[in-house]
């Protein structure tokens, strides 16, 4: 097995991480047909049997096909400056981390840790600016009637509730979001790693394009699995607070009492269809991710993989 070759710190610049959040502002909006139907399975009881084929079936059938795209302009926004927060934010977390341990030589100890870390970290203030967003977004999914669009959504919502209701979901997002991002940025880093670990230096270099693009899309599907299924009952929790539901008094007490009514496999209502849609979304936001960052001319980020390797 070949040592490690020494390698510097990249010093990022703030272009590079406009490249970061700009490459990170993808494939949220085309995911929003899949989201209306899930968070109506969640939340609606009518839908409570239905799985992701029957309940597309049933929306177009009551509402018609424009229900689909119900809360189209939150979803797009909120997660849009949401991904780019997360992503940028990432690499600049991730980045820290590494120097603080010394290098990246002797982060490859610590990776677990440092990707654990700065997910959270990067998800925590992505979603100050989610949190109001996806809060509108819910309220115009679970209730056609309540506004025409995002901005009479997001006016009413903060006229008649404030800042308390447009923050009432904050700690449930964070719930949801920390084991997503967790689960997306953790296990793609692994994927990649037991993909590279198999492969000599020189076959790492003059992989082939489908070579790469197979790498990243099967890391991005099992990424996207591990991070719906982490953050399935918070998201379920989440669309129930939105809507209004649950006791009165502390966030806290409001999560209990809403888990105990909804019971294991309420908690895990609609986890289908959302595998589903996360395993597309994150997989597809690696994809881009990458592609988008190359076109830039930004450079890769800091990588910490385990190298070892049967191969010389």
């Amino acid at each position: 097995m070949k040592p490690r070759q020494a390698t510097a710190i990249p010093q990022f610049t703030s272009k590079d991480y406009s490249s970061f959040f700009l490459a990170g502002m993808i494939t949220h909006g085309a995911m929003t047909p899949i989201d209306v139907v899930k968070t109506r399975i969640q939340i609606d009881p009518a839908y409570k049997k239905l799985n992701m084929l029957t309940g597309t079936r049933y929306v177009i059938a009551t509402e018609g096909p424009r229900a689909l795209l119900t809360g189209f302009g939150p979803t797009a926004l909120g997660y849009l400056i949401q991904g780019g927060a997360k992503f940028a934010g990432y690499e600049y977390w991730k980045k820290k981390a590494v120097e603080f341990v010394g290098d990246p030589e002797a982060a490859v100890k610590y990776r677990t840790a440092i990707y654990l870390g700065s997910a959270s970290i990067a998800e925590f203030f992505a979603d100050i600016f989610l949190t109001p967003l996806e809060a509108t977004r819910i309220r115009l999914v679970s209730d056609r009637t309540y506004a025409t669009g995002l901005v009479t959504g997001f006016t009413r919502l903060a006229r008649e509730g404030g800042m308390r209701e447009l923050y009432a979901g904050f700690v449930p997002i964070l719930c949801k979001q920390i084991p997503y991002a967790i689960g997306q940025f953790t296990v793609n880093e692994f994927c990649h790693e037991i993909a590279f670990r198999s492969m000599s230096e020189e076959t790492r270099r003059t992989l082939s394009g489908t070579s790469k693009f197979t790498i990243q899309l099967g890391s991005g599907v099992i990424a996207g699995f591990a991070a719906a299924i982490l953050s399935h009952p918070a998201d379920t929790l989440l669309s129930q607070i939105n809507k209004g539901h649950g006791p009165k008094g502390s966030m806290p007490h409001r999560l209990a009492v809403l888990a105990r009514e909804a019971g294991f496999r309420g908690l895990f209502a609609g986890l289908g269809p959302r595998m589903i849609m996360t395993a597309g979304l994150v997989s597809g936001q690696f994809i881009l991710y990458g592609a988008i960052k190359e076109a830039l001319g930004a450079p890769p980020g800091i990588e910490i993989h385990k190298e070892t390797s049967a191969v010389v």
